[in-house]
């Protein structure tokens, strides 16, 4: 339960690489980490990839689609004189 309190609280941002069924790697998804609750770390989904179809020749079609949510913790952000 520590570490993982610790992981919640020590990363940002997970970028989510993978491979696709025509052996591609893509961003499948980017999520925000926000806490550790009941021992689960809870994310918040921001851009998850979309599949579109496939070519002909079998290549995978889609894109990165940005979710609904809004990035929650923008402290970072703005202490580094960055804003949304």
């Amino acid at each position: 339960m520590a570490v993982r309190k610790q992981i919640a609280s020590a990363i940002d941002i997970v970028i989510h690489l993978g491979r696709l069924r025509d052996k591609s790697r893509r961003v499948l998804e980017i999520v925000e980490v926000l806490e550790c609750v009941d021992g689960e770390i809870e994310v918040n989904p921001l851009f998850l990839f979309s599949e579109e179809g496939e070519t002909k020749e079998g290549k995978v079609l889609g894109e990165l689609k940005k979710t609904d949510n809004s990035l929650l913790h923008v402290q970072k952000l703005l202490r580094a004189g960055l804003s949304l």
